[in-house]
This record gives C-alpha cells, structure tokens and sequence, in this order.
C-alpha cells in the first residue's frame, strides 16, 4: 500500500539528493538503451536547474534527439513522443523487476515530459504507472510524499478549499469579481504555489499544446464562473499561433493562481468576442479588486474583427494570502478571455521583446531568445534563407517579411521603450537574385503615427546581405499599449529581418 497522492501545481526548481541519486541509478541501468538513457539524464538536468518550461516536444526532439532546429516539425515527426513511451515503459519495467524495493521510484506521467518521484513508505511497492501512446507536452508534477494524511484531513482540506474558492451567486458576481476575500479567509494549506511561468489557455480542456516558440499551453485551470466557448474556424490575424484564440472563457467570472511572493509580468489575450445583439461587447478586467481595464471592447482595441489582441501589465503580484486574483465582469454583452501567460517579471520594467521574420525561434550566441514571427498583419514572410555576411549569428536575420505590412507590438502603458531594427537587402545589389543597385528598395517606417524612417534605402548604408539596424529611444505606447510599427512601401517592397523592444526603465 502507498502513501497519499498529491496533485501539485508547481514544479520545484531542485530536487532532493536522494532523488537525483534515484535518477542516475535508474540513468545507468537504462545504459544499453543510449538514447533513452540520454533522454532521461537530460529531463533531470531540466528539473534540477528549475528549466521545467523547456521539457517540451521541440526541445527533446532537437535538443536530445538530433532533430535540425529549422526543420523540426511535431506535426509531422513524432519522435519525442515515441522515445518518450518507450522511456516510459522501460522505467516501469525497471520497477516491476530490478528497481522493485527502491525507496524512491522515478515515473513519467501519461502526458508529461517531467520526471515525477514517487516515495514509497517501507515495505511498500508501488503500481506502474499508466501508459499512453500520446504524451503531450504537459508540466504538471504529480508527487507522493512519505507521510500519511487521514482520511479527515483530506475531507477537510477539500472543504477548506471549497469554501474559499466557491463562486458567488448570480446576483452578487460582479462585486465578488472586484473584491478581494475576506482578511479572515487565509489560503488553504493544500493549495500550494503555482510554477511560474503559467501558460493557461481559457476555456479549454485538452492535451496540452506547444507554440511557435516551443513555448507549452495548459488546459483551463483556477477558474471560478463562466462558461467555456470555442470559436467558428477561420482565420485570426496579428498571430503565428492561432490555437491560442480559439476557445475562450465567457461570462461573469474570475481566476485566482496561488503565487510565491514577488513581482510578475501578466499577459491576457482576446479576440473577436460573441457578439451581443447590440453588436458591441464591453467588460472590465480587474487585478486584485483594482481595475486595469474598464468598459473593454476587443474590437476596439484590436481596431477590428477576427484579430488577434494582447495586453500586458507590469509589477504584478499575489495579495497578502498568496493568491493573484483576475476577475471579468460584464457591462454590455458577455466577456471574453482566450489566454493567460503569467511570467516572472523585473520590477519595473518589461521583459525584452525579440522578434524575427523566421517560423521558428532562434537563440543567439548571446543567448538573447528571439521569438518567431508575431503581431504582424499583411505582408509575406520570404520563402529562402539567405545568411548575413560578416555576422557572428549569420542565421539571426536570413530571412524578411516584405511588402506593406503592419506590427501591433504589445507593451505596458506606462513604459517608455527603445526600438531596435534589423535590416538585410537580400534582392538588389552585388551577389543578390535581383537587378538593380540603391533606390531600387526604398520605404518609410512609422511608429504611432510617428515618422521613424522617410525615404529609407538599405543598400546606401551597406551592401546586400549584410545587417543594417536603426535604433529608436523614448517611444510611447498608444492608449491600447502597443508599439503600431507601419512599413510602407516608396519604391519596390518595404523589409524588416528582426524586431527589438527594451524597456527603457533603469
């Protein structure tokens, strides 16, 4: 018989000696299985240095599995999910055989990448675990501890648990989203902090799923209130990741997401909202009883139908009973919310954006993250990769968005921020595909109605295929917190290989 179960929310950033010397005993025994002992090393590494948020398809795949970062493709290569059940089923049969008397056992969950731990107490053997031919990408820990719980106290917890979290009735909803619990209601103790960084995607209930980035987004969770929605198919503009938008949570309701104490970066997503039969859907979003937003129209702000919208705020943290509380109330139609990613912020100040014209993320020798593609509208993402000569990161800006196109960057309001952009001529000039020297591409670059570029031509500062980049400080976000970066062609197509933001706050 073993211990009780506990499900966890976080994921520690380092596990216990005995449990590190588990996994290398189990790492060792799986030695004729190279690859899958590989596998294994490299999830516990992960997990002792607090990277659970990198355990994803695409890291195993390219990371561990010898996949090209370029190519890789989980929709059509399933490799990490075959190596990891056939990692799975090793480790159970380690158990069942050799490793059976071990005190601490190490699983893979069905739908995980994360190593679990499981502390038998003495004279105890655990079942195997359950198998699944399809792992998600999910980063939940599921851990038994080496104590036992009476079935009291388990019933006690749950009620403590209710009681704190119930949703209020329909008459009252609107001031229980706005209020924050009573002083004396404290968190209950079986609720513990949650792993940062938090990605939720809102009213759904599926596996997990990976983004352009690798980046992994969990099935709804933290809610109280409302009801779930999943949109019409079609197309979404202003994202690389359009699963992001498609379901949503409708209606009065409110998330609380237990927290350690500190500062965090919040970031809500929207798109196009049930239509009310006025044709307009406004709602508040209030942070801890205090309102951030109010009289919220998404088509307003997206400045249009089926586009994607993103909001982002600055030097959040959980109240003084360990619970960062979002709340969403109606004024005219019913609320809408698609996504949450919650991060660990720097007071202050935004984390750097990192944008290039590429399908998948790239690392610099930096080690700055660049995200792919994203917040554009209109435009074409070039097809060919052409490396930038005399580059210390050739591949960093090898390929460009052209044409007259727009960014819809988001920001805080309140910030101020420098904007850095990377160019590269890679059809006109010496050794390129096209005729033609300077004034064949000349283009204008505007930023909030600002003119940043008039009359830009790349080939008059450098010769193709080599990095041009204009720097821009003290620029102010519009009403709606984004950086509107417009390229409008003069002569030929406008280009752009790489987009920066940097908080300017010290």
């Amino acid at each position: 018989m073993s211990g009780v179960v506990l499900m966890h929310q976080d994921i520690p950033a380092q596990f216990a000696a005995e449990e590190r010397a588990e996994l290398e005993r189990v790492v060792e025994a799986l030695a004729r299985w190279p690859r899958l002992s590989g596998l294994l090393r490299y999830m516990g590494d992960k997990l002792s240095s607090g990277e659970v948020d990198h355990l994803n398809e695409y890291n195993i795949a390219t990371e561990v599995l010898g996949r090209s970062k370029t190519v890789f493709n989980a929709a059509e290569d399933a490799i990490a999910r075959v190596e990891t059940h056939r990692l799975r089923k090793r480790l159970a049969a380690f158990y069942q055989s050799e490793g059976k008397d071990h005190p601490i056992q190490v699983s893979l969950p069905a739908g995980s990448y994360v190593p679990v731990f499981i502390h038998q107490p003495a004279g105890a053997v655990s079942p195997a675990p359950p198998e699944s031919d399809s792992p998600g990408t999910g980063r939940h820990l599921l851990r038994s501890w080496n104590y036992w719980v009476p079935a009291g106290c388990l019933v006690l917890a749950t009620l403590g648990v209710y009681l704190h979290f119930r949703p209020e009735s329909s008459s009252v909803r609107e001031k229980s989203v706005a209020s924050p619990a009573p002083a004396s209601v404290s968190a209950p103790l079986a609720v513990e902090a949650a792993s940062v960084p938090i990605r939720l995607l809102a009213g759904y209930s599926g596996p997990p799923r990976t983004d352009s980035a690798g980046r992994v987004w969990n099935p709804d969770r933290h809610f109280f209130g409302g009801g779930g929605w999943r949109r019409d198919p079609g197309f979404i503009a202003r994202t690389s990741d359009p699963f992001l938008f498609e379901h949503s949570r409708t209606g009065d309701f409110s998330y609380s997401f237990p927290l350690k104490p500190g500062v965090y970066e919040l970031h809500l997503f929207f798109s196009t909202p049930m239509r009310s039969s006025e044709g307009v859907s406004t709602f508040s979003v209030w942070i801890n009883g205090k309102p951030v937003l109010e009289g919220f129209d998404i088509n307003a702000d997206a400045l249009g139908d089926n586009i994607a919208d993103e909001r982002v705020f600055l030097d959040v943290s959980p109240d003084k009973d360990g619970l960062l509380r979002i709340g969403v109330s109606s004024m005219m139609g019913p609320p809408t919310l698609n996504a949450i990613e919650i991060l660990l912020g720097t007071p202050h100040k935004l984390l750097p954006i990192r944008l290039i014209t590429q399908t998948t993320p790239f690392t610099d020798r930096r080690g700055q993250f660049w995200h792919p593609d994203n917040y554009f509208m209109h435009g074409r993402l070039s097809a060919q990769t052409r490396p930038i000569l005399d580059s210390p990161d050739p591949d960093l800006f090898s390929r460009e968005r052209y044409g007259h196109f727009t960014y819809a960057i988001p920001v805080d309001t309140r910030g101020r921020y420098t904007l850095v952009l990377h160019f590269a001529e890679f059809y006109f000039g010496s050794g390129a595909s096209g005729n033609g020297g300077p004034g064949s591409r000349v283009f204008k670059v505007m930023c909030n109605g600002e003119m940043l570029l008039d009359n830009f031509d790349i080939l008059k500062e450098a010769s193709s295929l080599h990095e041009v980049t204009k720097t821009f400080r003290h620029l102010k976000p519009s009403a709606q917190g984004k950086l509107n970066l417009t390229f409008e062609p003069i002569e030929n197509n406008a280009t752009i290989s790489g987009i920066e933001v940097l908080d300017e706050a010290q």
